[in-house]
């Protein structure tokens, strides 16, 4: 097997795993298990947004929010506090159940546990791939849930989530950010964000 089939084996693990999502997102082509929709929009972004990149980041894209309807929001006290307990439950979870799907394809645990820190934000200010993750589930935030934010949210909480966004972004992610497709009413609210 080639690293390529290697690629493609765990893809279609995790793609497994994610259409199993209950959630279902409205979109052209009918409704779509919402976290499988998920992933092949990180996968698409990134490579926009990443020449080549490699085997370790591609897998950590799809699996960012592997099987993450599991662990709910709600079952967490809705305090700072706990939606930070939430998140580092989410990233354990998220990097566990990848490494296990990479070891049933052939990956040797080197590949796993480098797989498990991207997708736990190690070192994210000083890995390149841990940022640029990051930034590929901004730039993807943005294009495809903004809007949705923008009909629950009024606008001094909106410009606070676009402003949390932007810092978590590198100086790359940003200028992506600049060129997506918004509409013009989040281009001013980005905008406005930003000034």
């Amino acid at each position: 097997m080639t690293n390529t089939s290697f690629v493609n084996a765990t893809f279609s693990a995790i793609d497994a795993v994610n259409q199993q999502d209950p959630n279902t997102e409205p979109t052209a082509e009918g409704a779509i298990a919402k976290e499988h929709l998920y992933a092949q929009r990180m996968t698409k972004q990134l490579n926009e947004f990443i020449q080549n990149p490699s085997e370790h980041l591609q897998i950590a894209c799809r699996a960012q929010h592997i099987k993450r309807w599991s662990i709910a929001r709600k079952d967490y006290p809705m305090d700072r506090t706990g939606y930070k307990k939430w998140r580092v439950d989410l990233g354990a979870f998220h990097a566990n159940l990848t490494a296990e799907l990479m070891a049933g394809v052939g990956y040797d645990e080197e590949d796993q546990e480098r797989v498990k820190n991207i997708l736990q934000k190690r070192h994210i200010k000083r890995d390149s791939e841990v940022q640029s993750m990051e930034d590929v589930a901004c730039l993807v935030f943005m294009k495809y849930h903004l809007a949705n934010f923008s009909q629950k949210h009024d606008e001094p909480k909106l410009i606070g989530i676009i402003q949390k966004t932007w810092n978590k972004m590198s100086e790359q992610g940003q200028q992506a950010a600049l060129s997506l497709p918004l509409s013009d009413k989040m281009l001013a609210l980005v905008q406005k964000a930003l000034s």
